[in-house]
């Protein structure tokens, strides 16, 4: 019989983001503005950090491929989630539900090691600034960014070939709005042991390796900017740290609260509404955030915008 349920299992079924068939609409209208105004917000860093010569330096390197991850994760995700919204069709096909975790994995793991990495050019820019372009050369950058996209790419590869090389028995409802892991764990029965200890092992590996090294960049920038005799030299330092530092606490905040809550404490809805907030509107707010805070990417887009 399980081999049976197996042959036919082609599809799952999204519980989506309410049950409600009057709050669909609103939501359809809320999230579209939301995709909308996140992809041009990132697409916008990636024109601009890639054609104006004010902005061909290593931190806005960096900031275009965090906008190009931004844009990765929340397209893994929003399209299907409006599309699921107007059609009242809760569905994904089997290959697609593997695809959208898949991309999801690789786009979010590597957000994660692109903050690094930004962290760490901000600390080498606050505190060997006379090394900075030799520190920070174009090859290290590309290193920085190539060394997370492999390994997320190989971990993204691993987790979603273990779990869709396991049986599901038939088994298709997900209680989310799209493919996640772990709501895919629990419709396997065959024994998942093993992909929840790569899942667990990997998360903690990810969520603490990066952020102590966001963490150390930032105590080292700190104590530079202290020794720092003038003021305006303190404001520019912590200027230049200020965005990316709202970044990182916001996505972190946002992932702890997620991961690291007590199980009693879980709840389908609440891991709901921060799911929401990490695959859509964090990505949203990024842009914003550097836009209207970094007066060099204003006078870009500012003469982007009158020509």
């Amino acid at each position: 019989m399980n081999e049976q349920n197996l042959t036919v299992l082609t599809e799952f079924i999204l519980m989506g983001l309410t049950d409600r068939p009057e709050l669909q609409a609103p939501f359809f209208g809320l999230f579209l503005i939301i995709y909308t105004v996140s992809v041009v917000g990132n697409l916008g860093v990636i024109i601009l950090t890639k054609v104006d010569p004010r902005l061909q330096t290593p931190m806005y390197f960096f900031l275009r491929h965090l906008a190009f991850t931004d844009l990765g994760y929340s397209t893994a995700v929003g399209p299907k989630t409006l599309v699921n919204l107007v059609t009242n069709q809760n569905t994904i096909p089997y290959n697609w539900c593997a695809t959208q975790l898949a991309f999801f994995i690789l786009f979010i793991i590597s957000e994660l090691f692109i903050l690094s990495a930004m962290a760490y050019d901000r600390y080498v820019a606050i505190c060997n600034p006379l090394l900075y372009m030799i520190v920070m050369s174009q090859r290290v950058c590309w290193v920085l960014v190539a060394v997370p996209y492999v390994y997320s790419a190989f971990l993204s590869l691993i987790i979603t070939i273990k779990i869709f090389m396991s049986s599901f028995c038939g088994h298709n409802v997900i209680r989310h709005f799209y493919c996640d892991s772990l709501p895919l764990l629990n419709l396997l029965c065959s024994s998942s042991r093993d992909i929840e200890l790569i899942i667990l092992i990997f998360s903690a590996f990810n969520l603490v390796s990066s952020l102590v090294i966001v963490l150390v960049s930032y105590i080292l920038i700190l104590m530079a900017i202290l020794r720092m005799n003038s003021a305006e030299g303190r404001h520019k330092a912590f200027s230049t740290c200020g965005s990316h530092l709202t970044v990182v606490l916001v996505l972190y905040t946002t992932l702890f609260f997620m991961y690291l809550q007590p199980q009693t404490n879980h709840s389908f809805d609440t891991d709901k509404i921060a799911s929401v907030f990490y695959t859509l509107i964090i990505p949203m707010l990024n842009p914003m955030i550097y836009s209207l805070r970094n007066k060099e990417v204003k006078e870009a887009a500012q003469v982007a915008i009158d020509r």
